[in-house]
C-alpha cells in the first residue's frame, strides 16, 4: 500500500519549470500598460495565489481586468515553447501509481493551461485529474476548492498529502485537513517552507520520493 492513499501536486514549480513561459508573459505584458518589465526574481516572488492576485505586484486594481486577458491571451500562444518537467516528476507519479496511490494535479494555474501542458508532457494519462483555476469558484488556499477536489477523486484527507512548493500549497493542505510535503525547485526556499508549517521539506522530487519509499 502506498504511504499516501491520494498524493495531490501542484504544478509550476513542483511538477514543471514554467517560469520562463511566465517571465516571458509578464515581460510582454506589463509595458503596454506602461510598467517596466520585471525580473524573473520579481515575477517568482509574486506567483503562487492565482494570476489576478501576481498581477496585483505589478498593477493597480483598475488595470487587472485588461492585465490578466492580455497575459492569458499572450500565454496561450507560447503555452508549450519552454516548458519543462522537473527532475523526478515523472518517476514520482508512475511508482505513486504503481503503489496504487491515486495522482492529480491541483493547482492554481488556469485549468486549461494546466491540462495542455500535462498533455504535452506526457502526463495525462497518468492522472486521475487536473483541478485548477478557473475551473472552479475557488483558488489555494480556500478550503472550498480541496474539498471540491477530495470529493472529486473520492478521496479521504486523512490519506491525503499535497506536494507543493510555495505556503499556498501548504496553507491550501492545511485547510483542507490534509499534510503538504515541499519542495524547494519553485518560489520559496526551505526556511520560508517550514516557517509556512509544511510538515517536510525537500531539495526536489527526487528526495522527496526516496522518502516516500523509506516510509
Amino acid at each position: 500500500m502506498p504511504r499516501f492513499a491520494t498524493l495531490l501536486l501542484d504544478l509550476d514549480g513542483t511538477l514543471v519549470d514554467a517560469f520562463t513561459t511566465i517571465h516571458r508573459s509578464y515581460v510582454h505584458i506589463l509595458p503596454t500598460f506602461g510598467r517596466p518589465a520585471p525580473t524573473m526574481e520579481q515575477v517568482r516572488r509574486a506567483v503562487g495565489g492565482g494570476l489576478e492576485n501576481a498581477m496585483r505586484n505589478f498593477l493597480p486594481d483598475e488595470l487587472i481586468a485588461d492585465a490578466v486577458k492580455a497575459h492569458v491571451a499572450y500565454t496561450d500562444r507560447i503555452l508549450l515553447e519552454d516548458v519543462t518537467l522537473l527532475p523526478g516528476a515523472k518517476e514520482l507519479i508512475a511508482a505513486q501509481r504503481a503503489a496504487g496511490a491515486t495522482v492529480a494535479v491541483f493547482t492554481n494555474k488556469r485549468g486549461d493551461h494546466a491540462r495542455k501542458i500535462c498533455a504535452h508532457l506526457g502526463l495525462t494519462r497518468s492522472l486521475a485529474g487536473i483541478f485548477g483555476a478557473g475551473d472552479t469558484p475557488w483558488l489555494k488556499p480556500q478550503p472550498q476548492f480541496a474539498a471540491h477536489v477530495l470529493t472529486q477523486l473520492k478521496a479521504d484527507a486523512a490519506t491525503t498529502m499535497l506536494v507543493g512548493d510555495s505556503p499556498f500549497d501548504v496553507q491550501a493542505a492545511h485547510n483542507g485537513g490534509f499534510v503538504c510535503w515541499a519542495v524547494t525547485t519553485g518560489t520559496h526556499d526551505a526556511a520560508q517552507l517550514r516557517t509556512a508549517r509544511a510538515e517536510a521539506v525537500f531539495p526536489d522530487l527526487i528526495a522527496l520520493q526516496a522518502s516516500l519509499v523509506s516510509g
